[in-house]
């Protein structure tokens, strides 16, 4: 086995937004990517939520480094005041991006497994001179081992939702009725999918921006399908800051999914179950389905369960490595303080990059959606800016690698786990979430999808 990195490529793990942009830098770095998506094509989880608007422009979802590759084939950037759905974002953008990168890009290779060539975590001989290895399996089950100078894990969280249980767990009987519970926002323009929820009463777990998306969208189809009807389990009260930033939101179209959340609450179309921490599912008569709290309480004649309680990273392929990762977020120590939910109620994310994304496993980076672990907020930006770092640092510019070069919009991480029980703090609730002194124009949403979310797919 080599001991010498040089020469092999930089293995980037999922051909998402943020994978797909690291591939940009590091080529406009001189450095080779290998972009390994274990989907059939790029942007395979962005797909899943094709119908969900984003609520960031196309002004900002476009990466500079992946927008200087394209502009040659002729591509030009869609309208940067435009909010795309995902469908638009994969079509429009990231798969042409995928393809100008082409055989870099390498689909239905899943990543088993990454580890040093010939150490295992618990060897310090040598250890920073190996490559990496990175055992990969292909849908027809064969298996294949590759080499790579430095590993750039992109993978996002959209494949592990979290349950619905309070204490992170499964709720009792969430896995038998697992054919009644969703961990996804309805695409309500698909006939089986709107038969499923029409004139029936739904459960929304979650208190985030998918959860506001799917509200949204069940109010709307209470105006065509009566006896339609949500029920919101909220693990806190409702306060000021339930609804997010609203009009007050440096971000527009994210205020106004909180706006129409409430406007679904204040119509009758929605009820707001608070206080409510669920420990099991249960089945009840005619077939529904009840959830219990931990302190009892019970909600009854449920017909279907949409969880949207956020999602949380894989990190079991990454085991051999040698990672510094919180306690708390899974997010890596360096990162986690800025985006602590126990720590902060509200307030901006400033731009971090390859120092904040370290680890004691030399030239391993945790990016995208993935390095903020279980934290919930996350913008398509930071991602950008993050493997701009990285690829810098990898490339030995260690100065541009530190630099910031990026100023993002006012976005906290309000409404996280740490503060359910209380009103978030150190501001006056009727500010409302990660409030600005400016007041920005609302925008209509108007998509069969019902709204829009950075959440579904980890970024936006």
């Amino acid at each position: 086995m080599t001991s010498d990195p040089t020469g092999l490529p930089v293995l980037v793990i999922g051909a998402g937004p943020i994978g797909l942009a690291a591939a940009a830098h590091l080529l406009e770095r001189g450095l080779d990517p290998l972009v390994l998506e274990a989907g059939p094509q790029a942007a395979t989880a962005v797909r899943a939520w094709s119908h969900v608007r984003l609520f960031s422009p196309w002004a900002e979802v476009v990466d500079p480094a992946a927008e200087k590759l394209l502009t040659p084939t002729g591509w030009t950037r869609p309208d940067g005041e435009a909010y795309p759905t995902g469908g638009d974002w994969a079509e429009q953008y990231l798969q042409p991006l995928a393809d100008v990168l082409g055989t870099r890009v390498r689909y239905g290779t899943r990543v088993a497994g990454v580890a040093r060539a010939g150490r295992d975590r618990t060897v310090d001989a040598d250890r920073e001179r190996q490559p990496f290895t990175v055992h990969v399996e292909h849908p027809d089950g064969t298996e294949e081992r590759l080499l790579a100078r430095a590993v750039v894990d992109a993978s996002g969280t959209w494949a592990t939702p979290n349950p619905l249980g309070a204490d992170g767990l499964p709720a009792l009987g969430e896995r038998a009725a697992a054919d009644r519970i969703s961990y996804r926002i309805p695409d309500l323009r698909d006939p089986a999918v709107r038969a499923r929820y029409a004139g029936r009463r739904t459960a929304v777990v979650g208190a985030g921006a998918s959860a506001f998306t799917a509200l949204a969208a069940l109010a709307g189809l209470a105006e065509d399908a009566p006896g339609t009807h949500a029920v919101w389990v909220l693990r806190r009260g409702l306060t000021g800051s339930t609804y997010g930033g609203g009009a007050a939101d440096q971000l527009p179209a994210r205020g106004a999914l909180g706006l129409a959340a409430k406007a679904a609450v204040e119509s009758g179309r929605a009820d707001a179950l608070t206080g409510f921490r669920t420990a099991a599912v249960e089945p009840s008569a005619g077939g529904r389905l009840t959830l219990v709290a931990e302190d009892g309480t019970r909600a009854e004649e449920l017909d279907e369960i949409i969880a949207l309680t956020g999602l949380r990273p894989d990190l079991s392929f990454l085991t051999e490595l040698r990672l510094a990762l919180d306690d708390r977020l899974q997010a890596p120590t360096g990162l986690a303080p800025l985006i602590d939910p126990n720590q902060h109620s509200c307030g901006t994310v400033y731009p971090h990059g390859a120092n904040e994304l370290s680890h004691p496993e030399q030239d391993v980076h945790l990016v995208g959606m993935k390095s903020y672990g279980r934290a919930p907020t996350f913008l398509a930006l930071t991602g950008y800016e993050q493997v701009r770092s990285v690829a810098a640092a990898l490339a030995g510019d260690h100065q541009a690698a530190a630099r910031v070069e990026l100023t993002l919009p006012a976005t906290g991480v309000c409404g996280g786990a740490g503060l359910y029980d209380e009103p978030a703090r150190g501001r006056d609730d009727s500010e409302g979430c990660c409030g600005a002194p400016a007041t920005p124009q609302l925008i209509t949403l108007g998509t069969p999808g019902g709204g829009n979310s950075c959440s579904p797919g980890g970024s936006c």
